[in-house]
């Protein structure tokens, strides 16, 4: 089996270079010089003034990220001169920590020779080669960014194959653009956005030993590092969290399918922006948002869980106008990437107050009385079990504590075919107001408020419609008639469902007690 691999990972490295195999020795000696002019010190790891300050901060943040490793075999990539090393080997049942520089790994040697269960190899990640099935988890804080995209690809196929079935993948990375303040000479590190880096590690598979099976990463989080956004106001510093999967091709095809964002393509996000208004994707914009905060009692200091939180409009405003913290998720890359995006604009006073993160809710966890508010525009009726998730909500939520939702829901009456056709095509989950009151109801909630405000967004969805007629010119030079059509209809076809009684749209309030 690794003799195969062996062969596949040869033939996949003269693919993937192309017959550029000068350029890609060029980018590794650039990499090694540009390394080779710091000394091996944590303000060289961190490229920072105020690393001894900032390691502090964000170490225990970054390690709270990384799935259990107790008992486990981890393979630290990019170890340096071991600033988690020590923290991983306390814990671990067994550590690899490799470095590309010989200095630097003879650093962590000394910093952890207390330590029996550490291997320490001096090597470079894009020629490595590691036994497969090995490792429950691998480890890399700052390392992809100094590897071009081909090396990313040929890595992560290794990765694969490193990883135990089931295993993790966990990797930080600085997005966007640097984020030290030392600085020697050219910098040849690669600043990829987080829907590059997603694009790359779950694109690529590799054989799982299995006929007709193949292994990926699937991502299970993405966060930005919360002590960068309050230290450096800058949200870009990002940890990924990903598992290794098997799929059969007829899944792997399926997976792929959202791999490629037919859903959630950056251009459709952007459309649904010039109707709501900037950083918004959910009904009325501003507008429904500046008037639904108004009732949840919001004082500086709170903490907000922000559901499905799109781009990141609701999380600005009531971070700028109330001073609550405000953490938003939401299932899309795409929708995520935008909001990091969106709040490098923010005021300062904004931007240390908010922080993105890419996660299931019906998979995530928090810590009981986590929050003060939970807030979610438009985004549970993609979700079928409401009660479970409601529950959730109840126990993340403080004693006192307000949840706020507003959302699609069904008339009382029987529906047409065409309204049937269209909850099925989008695969949503919808309850009439009344019982999504109650579903809130039975999970614990108090003084529940169940609001049909059906009428409120037809009149919205009018509004909208002739603000858009006026941007029309505006609209198809940025994107085309053709999707200028498309927008128009649905919103026409939304006024049709609401005013004929098929769809409705519900406002629900609720309180955790004391």
């Amino acid at each position: 089996m690794d003799v195969m691999l062996t062969n596949l990972y040869e033939a996949s490295k003269q693919w993937l270079v192309g017959g550029n195999g000068i350029e890609e020795e060029e980018v590794r000696n650039a990499m090694r010089k540009y390394w080779q002019q710091y000394e091996p010190t944590i303000e060289s790891m961190m490229l920072s003034d105020e690393a001894k300050n900032l390691d502090q901060m964000e170490k225990w943040e970054i390690l709270s990220y990384v799935p259990d490793i107790r008992e486990k075999s981890v393979l630290e990539l990019g170890a340096g001169i071991g600033r988690f090393t020590e923290q991983l080997a306390a814990v671990a049942a067994q550590v690899t920590a490799v470095d590309f520089m010989e200095s630097y790994t003879q650093q962590n040697r000394e910093r952890n020779s207390k330590f029996d269960n550490i291997d320490f190899l001096r090597a470079d990640v894009t020629e490595l080669e590691l036994p497969s099935f090995k490792y429950d988890v691998i480890f890399s804080n700052w390392l992809l960014m100094y590897l071009d995209d081909n090396e990313v690809r040929l890595l992560v196929r290794k990765m694969l194959t490193w990883l135990k079935d089931d295993g993790y993948l966990f990797i930080r990375e600085s997005c966007f653009h640097p984020s030290g303040n030392i600085k020697i000479g050219e910098n040849p590190t690669f600043y990829r956005t987080p829907t590059e880096y997603f694009r790359i590690l779950q694109s690529e598979t590799s054989p799982s030993g299995i006929s007709n099976l193949r292994s990926v990463f699937v991502l299970k989080r993405a966060t930005s590092v919360k002590a960068y956004i309050k230290a450096k106001a800058n949200p870009n510093q990002l940890c990924f969290l990903l598992k290794k999967m098997t799929h059969s091709e007829e899944q792997y095809e399926s997976f792929q399918a959202f791999l490629d964002e037919n859903q959630y393509s950056r251009s459709g996000i952007l459309r649904y922006e010039r109707i709501f208004g900037p950083t918004f994707v959910s009904t009325g914009g501003l507008e429904t948002t500046m008037e639904f905060c108004k009732l949840l009692n919001l004082k500086p200091g709170m903490k907000v869980l922000d559901v499905g939180c799109g781009i990141g409009g609701s999380a600005f405003h009531m971070a700028g106008t109330y001073g609550v913290e405000v953490h938003g998720v939401d299932l899309s890359t795409n929708m995520i990437t935008l909001a990091l995006e969106n709040q490098a604009k923010q005021p300062l006073e904004v931007k240390t107050k908010v922080s993105f993160e890419i996660c299931d809710i019906t998979k995530h966890s928090f810590p009981e009385g986590s929050f003060d508010v939970v807030y979610s525009r438009d985004t549970i009726l993609h979700i079928g079990d409401k009660e479970t998730l409601f529950s959730h909500f109840y126990k993340w939520l403080k004693p006192g504590g307000r949840v706020l939702i507003s959302d699609y829901c069904r008339g009382e009456q029987e529906h047409s075919e065409d309204f049937t056709r269209y909850v099925s095509q989008r695969g949503y989950h919808l309850l009439t107001v009344q019982q999504y009151g109650e579903v809130l109801s039975t999970v614990g909630f108090k003084e529940v408020e169940a609001i049909d405000k059906t009428s409120f967004f037809i009149d919205i969805l009018k509004k909208e419609v002739k603000n858009f007629h006026a941007k029309k010119d505006e609209f198809v030079k940025e994107f085309s008639e053709r999707d200028y059509d498309y927008i128009l209809e649905g919103w026409e076809a939304k006024v049709k469902r609401c005013s004929a009684g098929d769809q409705a749209w519900g406002l629900f309030i609720a309180n955790k007690p004391q």
